[in-house]
């Protein structure tokens, strides 16, 4: 068996202070909080797709991209972020520009990553 087409998806981000980290996701990136148990946060990642932002007791980022949004302008997105406070990570001999934004060889994809309040890696990606 495998899912329906029609499955929309669920995403889970993890937390070790939900307090800490709901802020950042309401108020800096601009999610709309849907609905609060003991357990996690929910949002809407938008069209209807859910987000449990789930406390997970001594959380520790992995290091790696956990979520990530398709956007039409990554620089302007960034220029939205930033001006909230948010900073874009460089990462050494990744060939990135000096605001953070790395280009795929092929040029198809432009990418910026940042990190949550848990240090979750979270990206923004320009295609085309």
């Amino acid at each position: 068996m495998s899912l329906p087409a029609n499955s929309p998806p669920l995403t889970f981000v993890m937390t070790a202070n939900r307090s800490r980290s709901m802020p950042f996701y309401r108020d800096v990136l601009g999610l709309r909080l849907l609905g609060e148990d003991s357990h996690a946060a929910t949002f809407d990642l938008g069209n209807r797709t859910p987000m449990r932002l789930t406390d997970l007791p001594d959380h520790k980022a992995t290091g790696h991209t956990v979520l990530g949004w398709h956007v039409a302008d990554i620089r302007a997105a960034m220029a939205g972020l930033k001006a909230k406070g948010v900073t874009f990570q460089v990462f050494e001999g990744f060939g990135q520009d000096p605001d953070g934004v790395w280009s795929s060889p092929d040029g198809g994809a432009k990418i910026a990553w940042f990190a949550d309040p848990d240090g979750n890696g979270l990206s923004l990606t320009q295609f085309g």
